[in-house]
């Protein structure tokens, strides 16, 4: 070894640089993710975790002044489902999530498939179908709320101008028709996400697949069943989980349009949890029936990804 040259280390010193190196490496990481996991145990997981506690105690309005909520037990998950309320509510909130979710995907895929086509205008279409979606709820209920009146409707005015009835429907006031009202009121709102996702789906399939499949003499409908719907599957079972998750839960649409009325035809499992907590500021059966709700959206959730294997296993 030359003089004044540094000292080589030997195998353990290396040993030691690289595990401090590595454990650098894996702490670096930790400290990057720590804001993200900060943010969602404060804002995601601290109300996920209160939900559940106060759903077991007997909080009301008077906790806010006294602290005092006494542990319950079971109370209130027994006294959310020993109600007729409850059952009805459950019976709407399935109607109205197949409903919606059947009446998005279908016009969506179909919506899809239209603008996979190329034509002049076609992207200025495909911006201009986004705006159901990109406007607040609150407005587009509102604005739903005026055009489906009974007597001063834009609908029901258009219906007699075409001479297809002689008095108004009561969309609103009817205990039948207001169910279909709010469903598609929500298809409405709901079909530029499903047009947009399913879009961006059908430009992932390859263009020689089509042509492979026009070469073997495959028209349309078969091209869709053989080549479209196959690889479109994954995309669509994201659609549809997406879709059931988020229309189990709609409030806004519902309590703007109809208000869980009349008598409550309209009332779901989340209009029921609102009115509990805050309108009878019963917020221990208000939190138990937001939480009957997360088990209904997950049971949804879980037997549509069941069903969704099976088939891509046959």
């Amino acid at each position: 070894m030359r003089s004044g040259s540094p000292p080589v280390p030997d195998g353990a010193a290396r040993i030691r640089a690289v595990s401090r190196a590595r454990l650098w490496a894996r702490v670096s990481r930790w400290l990057f993710l720590l804001p993200a996991l900060v943010y969602l145990s404060l804002f995601f997981g601290y109300p996920v975790v209160k939900n559940v506690v106060m759903s077991f105690q007997e909080y009301s309005v008077t906790t806010f002044y006294t602290g005092a909520a006494p542990f319950v037990g079971l109370r209130n998950y027994t006294a959310v489902l020993s109600t007729d309320v409850f059952w009805q509510a459950l019976l709407t909130t399935v109607l109205f999530t197949v409903g919606s979710i059947a009446g998005q995907f279908v016009l969506g895929l179909a919506l899809a498939l239209f603008f996979q086509r190329k034509f002049p205008l076609g992207g200025l279409l495909r911006s201009l179908l986004l705006l159901p979606w990109l406007l607040p709820l609150v407005v587009s209920g509102t604005t739903w709320r005026w055009m489906l009146d009974t007597d001063s409707g834009i609908v029901n005015e258009a219906l007699r101008d075409l001479h297809l009835l002689s008095s108004g429907i009561p969309w609103l006031t009817g205990t039948s028709e207001a169910l279909v009202s709010v469903v598609l009121v929500n298809i409405w709102v709901g079909v530029p996400f499903n047009t947009a996702l399913l879009y961006g789906g059908l430009q992932d399939i390859p263009a020689r697949y089509y042509e492979a499949a026009k070469l073997d003499g495959a028209g349309r409908l078969a091209s869709f069943r053989h080549v479209t719907w196959p690889l479109l599957r994954p995309v669509a079972g994201v659609v549809l989980v997406l879709g059931v998750v988020y229309t189990v839960k709609v409030l806004d649409i519902i309590l703007v349009v109809t208000g869980g009325g009349p008598a409550g035809a309209t009332q779901t499992l989340a209009t029921r949890s609102y009115e509990l907590s805050f309108q009878q500021f019963e917020f221990g059966r208000g939190a138990a029936m937001g939480n009957v709700l997360v088990l209904v959206s997950l049971a949804f959730a879980l037997v549509h990804l069941r069903a969704d294997r099976r088939a891509r296993n046959a």
